[in-house]
């Protein structure tokens, strides 16, 4: 597991799966869709703050007022 993941995610989420009885295949698939969602998320969250700098660069210019 990495611990960089679960310090960002939280350690009460890894340990509620830890937990749950479960085969290891499948608490290492959830564990992995976790992170898979949370790459999914971050993507999307640097998707948004690129659009955001692009508005403002190209909508907000300041423009010469006659």
């Amino acid at each position: 597991m990495n611990r960089d993941t679960e310090r960002k995610i939280g350690s009460t989420i890894y340990e509620r799966l830890n937990a749950i009885p479960m085969s290891p295949a499948d608490r290492d698939a959830a564990i992995g869709a976790m992170q898979d969602a949370e790459a999914i998320v971050d993507a999307f969250a640097w998707l948004k703050t690129k659009l955001e700098h692009l508005a403002h660069s190209v909508f907000l210019k300041p423009s010469i007022k006659h």
